[in-house]
């Protein structure tokens, strides 16, 4: 999955040991670009990221895989980060300026005059 939305926060990453080895993770937080936006933290593990690269308040685009496990009858929900990237601006930013006045030149298909009854019902 993925999604986009401005880095606000970079937590300091994580490290420990375990019978495999030594570890590390981080999580970061992500504000979604939507009409009502939400904070959405993410975590990933290893140096899968290099988060020197991006500042807070960059547009990136975060790639993810959801995960849920039971402990105890209780749920956890994890959002792995497996990639981030800066978002391509064209995407992101909507257009300025006017649209163009419709007329029958810019109009990119035929108008039928009379479509007539063609309604299967």
């Amino acid at each position: 999955m993925e999604i986009t939305g401005k880095l606000i926060k970079k937590l300091p990453p994580i490290t420990g040991e375990s019978k495999n080895g030594p570890w590390k993770k981080q999580n970061f937080v992500i504000e979604t670009q939507t009409d009502y936006p939400k904070n959405i933290c993410f975590t990933t593990w290893g140096d899968k990221v290099d988060f020197n690269s991006f500042t807070e308040s960059d547009t990136v685009k975060v790639f993810f895989d959801i995960e849920s496990r039971e402990f105890n009858n209780n749920w956890y929900t994890d959002l792995k980060c497996w990639k981030v990237e800066i978002a391509q601006s064209g995407g992101l930013i909507p257009p300025t300026g006017d649209l163009p006045p419709m007329t029958e030149e810019n109009i990119p298909f035929e108008l039928e005059d009379d479509p007539g009854d063609d309604l299967p019902f």
